[in-house]
Order: C-alpha cells, then structure tokens, then sequence
C-alpha cells in the first residue's frame, strides 16, 4: 500500500491525499513534526518537505508535483480526455496557479495586522481575479471545465477548504467579489473531499495555528469589518 508522510495542516500535501481520495487509491499516512523531524525522514526526502510518497515498491518520492505525476501514470486519470498534450499542458499551467497561491495564502491568513492583512489581500485578488474571467466563459460545468471532478479541482481544493474554515470561524468571505470563484469553491466543498483528506484534528490545529490571537483574523478584528473590498510564512511551520 502507498504511504504518505504528511505534516497535519499542509495544503501541498492535501493537494496528493485529494487525488488519491478522487481516484480511490487506498493509502496509509504517517504525521510528522517539522519542528522535531525524525531522522528517517530525513534520510528519504532530499529537501526535508512533506509531501513524501513512499511507493509499494519503498521508493520515496518527493515534491507535489512529482508525486502528482506519478500517480497519474500509475492509476486512471480522473478525466481520460486530459491524455492529449494541450489539454496535460493547460491543466499544468491550472495547477500551478492554484500551487503557487498556497503559501500566499498562508502569509495571508498570519497576517499580523490590518495593513499587512490588506497588502497580502490585494495580491490575492489579482490573482483570484484572473480565475473569476477565465469563469466568465465556462458557466456550464459544476467544477473546472467539466462535470466530473479533475487535477485543478483537486490542486484547488486546499485554497478552497482553509477559505471555506477562515469564513466559518471568523466571517471572513476571501472569495467575495467573486461569485464564480466562490461558486466552484462551493461545488467542490460539496463533495466531501475536504474532510477525507486531512486529519481528525486539522480544524482545531489551523485554527490554532492561522486564527490565534497573534494573527489580524485570529484577534476578532474581522468579525467586526467583514468588507474585504480594500484592497514569508510557511503554511507548514
């Protein structure tokens, strides 16, 4: 069976345990701490990263998009269509638009003050910005393009889960002036993937972590101004 090393609340590695839910590859998952990382760990990830696949055949494979690879060459395609080179180079191009927000996100959600919290807020919406267009012309489909669930889906899904939390414990809506967005979002949040692919424990850990007193969200300050319209923090610290 595949083994996943995983830390409790890093998206990257919710990226790899969605697709396996998605294809429904059974896999067994080992967490770690990255303040106290174990010396076998360390003996079989190169940059000292989680993800870490372990294979059946006990080869360590590491970073996201490696893994993501290798499963794709191993298991069925969650939609065989992609299987052309356009269509493998768009979703490529999909998936690291969602990847590289990941740690935006992250500094985003720490944001110690207002300011900070609206100057990481501003790069955010550029970006969500750009998606909400592309939305414009594929109204048609309940998630990416398709009515069945793909990669960008799944790349997307950790941004789409902490939103979905931010919202929940603070009122904070990050995809509010972007109803398609929001709309995908929903979608995918529908599907249940969220809470199959973390820990039991990552609700209460994130939000000790991201929505402590130490942040601008965690201090209540949001709770009191919802509007989000004015315009490096590891996420696996």
């Amino acid at each position: 069976m595949l083994k996943i090393v995983s830390y409790v609340i890093c998206p990257f590695v919710q990226r790899i345990t969605g697709l396996l839910e998605a294809k429904g590859v059974s896999y067994q998952i080992e967490y770690i701490s990255l303040k106290d990382k174990p010396q076998w760990f360390l003996d079989i990830a190169p940059n000292g990263q989680v993800p870490v696949l372990i294979t059946e055949d006990n080869i360590a494979l590491s970073e996201s998009d490696a893994i993501a690879e290798y499963l794709d060459d191993e298991y069925p395609l969650l939609r065989p269509e992609v299987n052309k080179s356009a269509c493998r180079a768009r979703q490529r191009a999909w998936v690291y638009q969602a990847s590289k927000l990941y740690l935006k996100q992250c500094s985003h959600m720490q944001s110690p003050t207002q300011q900070v919290f609206e100057e990481r807020q501003e790069y955010l919406q550029n970006q969500f910005a750009k998606v909400e267009s592309f939305l414009k012309d594929h109204t048609d489909s309940q998630y990416f393009c398709a009515n069945v669930i793909g990669n960008i889906d799944i790349a997307w899904l950790p941004l789409f889960h902490r939103a979905a939390l931010v919202q929940k414990h603070t009122g904070m809506r990050l995809f509010e002036n972007f109803p398609l967005l929001q709309t995908w979002a929903d979608n995918i949040m529908a599907t249940g993937l969220a809470e199959k692919t973390v820990h039991d424990s990552f609700e209460a850990r994130f939000v000790n972590f991201y929505l402590s007193d130490k942040t601008y969200l965690g201090s209540g300050n949001k709770r009191n101004n919802q509007s989000c319209n004015t315009s490096s923090t590891s996420c696996c610290a």
